[in-house]
């Protein structure tokens, strides 16, 4: 069960003054009785990330002022949504709403969803010395959500019992543009199953585990952002740091209004480097790339070819 608006001092806009720093959202929490109920919670990257819906679009390149006719990723028939309020200074791709999840290569940034945009970033929880206000909608119920529950097969699969996915235990082990990556999952043959596919972006974003990062502070924590029963690819990235890859998935990202869709979204299982190879949004950001090498330019530090890690319906 979600809160259902973004006016949070209820004065019916939905503006900069509805916005909290993320040490003010946490402090809240126990005086919020919405609905009638004291057990309210910040939710995690994964429960925030389930509404999301990938029939919105992206604003980035959004230059006018009037944004009636924009589609966030969020479904307005239900939730109470404004952009930025640029009468504050804002931009109106400033919808970023916190989670629970810190990013374990720098406990000053936590993750969160752009319902303007789409994405999964580490934003900073200071900017410019100023503390960082988010957008948020608390939680209530399920704590069992996005929890995957995997079980090694033998067979070079895992399947998760959560979510009835198999997935493929390596990659691909080689990088492939978006098309060659759906060729390669179109002719793909594994224990026995020839139905394997690219997964779609909810589905690959579920398997993320937040607890690792190649650039976590703690040892025990380096690696992909991804449960260890599974193998990725190492790499060397753009600032000659070992790395691991983006993951390519099978869902296009509408990037620009009534364009073709020249992009699609991937999940970063290692650093989401910006154009310089810093990790600048976090092991476990969502972005989208470029099709194709010879296309239009997409988010900072574009590969244009990625890894692929396939799955199956169970049943």
């Amino acid at each position: 069960m979600w809160q259902q608006t973004l006016d949070h001092n209820g004065d019916g806009l939905i503006d900069y003054n509805d916005k909290l720093t993320y040490d003010e959202i946490l402090a809240s929490i126990d005086t919020v009785s919405t609905g009638g109920h004291n057990d309210w919670r910040l939710p995690t990257i994964k429960e925030q990330y389930s509404l999301i819906m990938y029939s919105g679009e992206d604003v980035s390149g959004f230059s006018g002022t009037d944004t009636s006719s924009l589609i966030p990723f969020i479904n307005t028939d239900y939730f109470g949504y404004n952009y930025g309020d640029t009468s504050a200074g804002e931009r109106i791709i400033d919808v970023q709403f916190a989670s629970t999840n810190k990013f374990v290569g720098n406990t000053a940034m936590v993750f969160g969803v752009n319902f303007a945009d789409g994405r999964i970033k580490g934003y900073g929880t200071t900017m410019m010395g100023q503390a960082k206000v988010f957008n948020y909608l608390l939680v209530r119920g399920n704590a069992t959500y996005g929890k995957n529950e995997f079980t090694e097969n033998s067979d070079e699969t895992i399947s998760d019992t959560a979510t009835k996915l198999m997935w493929t235990q390596d990659d691909a082990g080689v990088k492939l543009d978006w098309k060659n990556a759906l060729l390669y999952a179109e002719n793909y043959e594994l224990a026995g199953y020839t139905d394997w596919r690219l997964p779609n972006v909810k589905e690959l974003q579920g398997i993320v585990d937040y607890s690792y990062s190649p650039s976590a502070t703690n040892s025990a924590n380096i690696g992909p952002a991804i449960n260890p029963l599974f193998s990725c690819t190492p790499i060397t990235n753009e600032a000659g740091n070992s790395d691991y890859g983006y993951y390519w998935t099978g869902t296009s990202a509408n990037f620009t209004s009534g364009e073709p869709y020249y992009y699609a979204w991937y999940v970063a299982f290692g650093m989401a480097v910006n154009g310089n190879g810093e990790d600048f949004h976090g092991a476990g950001a969502v972005r989208f790339d470029t099709k194709e090498e010879n296309g239009p330019n997409g988010e900072g530090g574009e590969r244009y070819y990625n890894y692929v890690r396939l799955v199956r319906d169970i049943n």
